[in-house]
């Protein structure tokens, strides 16, 4: 992963479509590149990297075998509800509950770097055991 240090402190950049991608407007990057320090984050298999919304940042294409995996959670004002049907979700509010839930339900099992179909059972799986000692 790279970032651009500090871009996020420049406030929101317009992104414009790619081909099929959306990305922030090239011209303006180019020339922030050129006042800004460009870091490369080196991370491990597993690690996790939590950042301003508005950093600046890419990614070179993933040339291994192994899928990379990204999860980008947005959240909003109920107030800023869309006005009409898109392919923004309309807003649903979140019911809490408690810490222990995830115990309650179980964990997804992962085989040979796929997803499986079922639930396991941490008081039951010997495997699931070894996942919560970790």
């Amino acid at each position: 992963m790279q970032v651009l240090r500090g871009s996020h402190q420049l406030g929101r950049i317009d992104h414009v479509l790619t081909g099929q991608q959306a990305g922030a407007d090239m011209e303006r990057v180019g020339e922030i590149q050129k006042r800004l320090e460009l870091v490369h984050v080196e991370m491990e298999p597993g690690d996790t990297l939590f950042f301003h919304c508005n950093l600046l940042h890419r990614s070179d294409q993933n040339r291994s075998d192994n899928p990379r995996w990204s999860l980008i959670c947005c959240y909003n004002a109920a107030r800023n509800d869309p006005y009409k049907e898109s392919h923004h979700p309309r807003y649903t509010p979140l019911q809490k509950v408690p810490d222990a839930a995830i115990k309650e339900v179980g964990l997804r099992r992962f085989i040979d770097g796929h997803m499986d179909v079922g639930w396991i059972d941490p008081a039951t799986d010997v495997s699931a055991r070894s996942l919560e000692k970790k």
